[in-house]
């Protein structure tokens, strides 16, 4: 009985980290929205970093949460835990949430000095539209 409690025990311990990451279907991948606005928060950290976004939308703000790949890609990315400010105007590409709520998955990002920040796993970047600029 010990020996299979431990057999079981050590199975699960195994299969621990393959049901900590979640699925990518919650991200709408055959849509991709831009959105135009100003750097909330920058969060480096694992599992995924994440971007806060605050969009003026309809006479008011609205703060975005945008998933993005791990510190230890990004930095392979060029990324660097200051890539982004707080108070950066930025344009950003991303997947939407399929339920519609203010969140999605990264793609792309226009810094406020025209410089472009991409996940090359995605897509190589976007060329957003003339009334779209940072600033």
């Amino acid at each position: 009985m010990k020996r299979t409690f431990l057999g079981f025990a050590a199975a699960v311990a195994i299969a621990a980290p393959a049901f900590a990451h979640h699925s990518f279907a919650m991200f709408d991948r055959q849509k991709e929205i831009t959105l135009k606005g100003t750097v909330k928060e920058f969060q480096w950290t694992n599992p995924h970093s994440f971007i806060e976004i605050e969009v003026p939308e309809a006479g008011t703000i609205n703060t975005y949460s945008i998933e993005m790949n791990s510190p230890n890609n990004l930095t392979r990315q060029g990324w660097k835990s200051t890539s982004l400010k707080p108070g950066d105007k930025v344009v950003l590409l991303m997947n939407p949430l399929r339920d519609g709520s203010h969140g999605g998955l990264f793609v792309s990002v226009q810094l406020p000095d025209g410089k472009m920040l991409g996940d090359p796993t995605r897509a190589p970047g976007f060329t957003p539209s003339p009334q779209a600029k940072p600033g």
